[in-house]
């Protein structure tokens, strides 16, 4: 078995952010990766799926946007591009296709990993295989009944008819419109949401959030940790505002926005029998719970305007419409709603068979503080709210894969042969 100081585990943007910081310092590594370079973008994300995020924030350790189109969003086939350019650009150690099978104690320190390619024996473990594991399945639903959003690439993969969409975060509210687009009739069953306008006083949302401190906001902030790890993804998709006369905006996914073009609105998904699905007439308090922390956000950001003076330099406030909640539904037969496949888009849960540490809680999350867990020498990276709110983005990895390095650099200095380099920066 071959020692080496560091191993780690996944090569999407968060691995190849640490390799960055480890190569800056001159640290001996290797990055093993499942399939190639961000394969979970190349296989497990739909055709038409843009980032997010404005390209502006793809940054990086030692890279940063530079695009003429930096208020624009990247496709994800573009960012698997940018990623391998990464990876090639400061030649990371990256062992493609190769598949971790176990990390487990050492019986003479550190951490033995094996792999089907052979093992190695390291002082430090980082674990970057993102915050998505397995796909969450709603009560009351069998696995042959419906197709996750993992596996959907685009409308002509699924049976002809309507579809329900289970789920009404990110995922299921840009898939809910592209359906809807593509001449589909659509039934949304909304749980749990976040609802941001992409525009606010004419600057993206995450302008905002940056300038008002919120994505830099710590865990450490909050009431409530567990909850604030929870939060639901906002309703966006990577595209430019247009508003219409109401202040609506027409190429947005949110629930008035999808309303508009037709979309079902139901409350959360109960479960489904014989054919019928059932749902929670929740979807006045869902709907209002969302709207309430949408205005919070945006009186903080009137707040900010006010008080740096840009009040003049921005346009005036107008807030996006209410939802016009429709009636309830409790149960709906989907033979006779024509409706032809389920789509369920309720999130992942933590999935790690290979680690064999007790690191984990009991819902399989990896306990961490800034990423360092409790077994030492193991760090985790590209968690959701790992410790900044923007932990769980692209442009938030380069931030906790700092802590990371600098813990482990600090509690593990190089050897005499090891080459000098300067601290890691971001």
């Amino acid at each position: 078995m071959t020692s080496i100081e560091t191993v780690v585990i996944g090569a999407g943007h968060a691995g190849l952010a640490v390799s960055r910081l480890l190569t800056d310092a001159g640290r001996e590594h290797l990055v093993l990766e499942r399939g190639r370079v961000a394969e979970r973008w190349r296989t497990q994300r739909w055709d038409s799926l843009r980032l997010l995020t404005p390209n502006w924030m793809t940054r990086l350790p030692g890279q940063r946007y530079e695009g003429r189109d930096p208020d624009g969003f990247m496709q994800a086939a573009a960012f698997v591009e940018r990623l391998e350019r990464y990876a090639v650009s400061f030649t990371a150690p990256v062992l493609a296709n190769t598949t971790v099978l176990d990390v487990r104690a050492a019986s003479s320190g550190g951490y033995q990993v094996s792999t089907e390619h052979g093992g190695w024996h390291a002082k430090n473990v980082v674990v970057a295989t993102g915050p998505h594991g397995v796909p969450r399945w709603p009560a009351g639903l069998d696995a042959r009944d419906a197709i996750t959003v993992d596996r959907y690439r685009n409308p002509r993969q699924l049976a002809p008819g309507g579809v329900l969409v289970v789920g009404a975060s990110a995922s299921g509210a840009q898939i809910a419109d592209e359906l809807t687009r593509a001449g589909r009739e659509v039934v949304l069953a909304v749980g749990r949401h976040t609802r941001l306008p992409r525009v606010y006083r004419g600057l993206d949302i995450f302008r905002w959030l940056e300038r008002t401190g919120k994505l830099a906001r710590t865990i450490d902030d909050v009431v409530d940790p567990v909850a604030a790890r929870r939060e639901p993804s906002a309703q966006l998709v990577g595209r430019l505002a247009r508003f219409d006369a109401t202040g609506c905006d027409i190429d947005g996914v949110d629930l008035a926005a999808l309303q508009s073009r037709g979309v079902r609105l139901v409350g959360r998904f109960e479960g489904m029998s014989g054919g019928r699905a059932r749902f929670r007439t929740d979807l006045v308090e869902t709907v209002n719970m969302a709207q309430h922390a949408m205005n919070k956000v945006l009186d903080a950001i009137d707040e900010h305007i006010e008080a740096t003076g840009l009040t003049g330099h921005v346009p005036p406030a107008r807030r996006p419409p209410s939802l016009r909640v429709p009636p309830s539904v409790e149960a709906l037969d989907l033979g006779s709603a024509q409706i032809g496949a389920v789509l369920v888009a309720t999130g992942f849960r933590p999935d790690y068979p290979w680690l064999r540490l007790p690191i984990t809680d009991r819902t399989g999350t990896i306990q961490q503080r800034r990423g360092v867990t409790p077994a030492p020498g193991v760090y985790v990276v590209g968690q959701r709210f790992q410790h900044r709110r923007d932990s769980g983005f692209i442009d938030g990895a380069r931030h906790d894969a700092l802590a990371v390095v600098r813990h482990m650099t600090a509690h593990c200095p190089p050897r005499a042969d090891d080459a000098q380099g300067e601290e890691p920066a971001a």
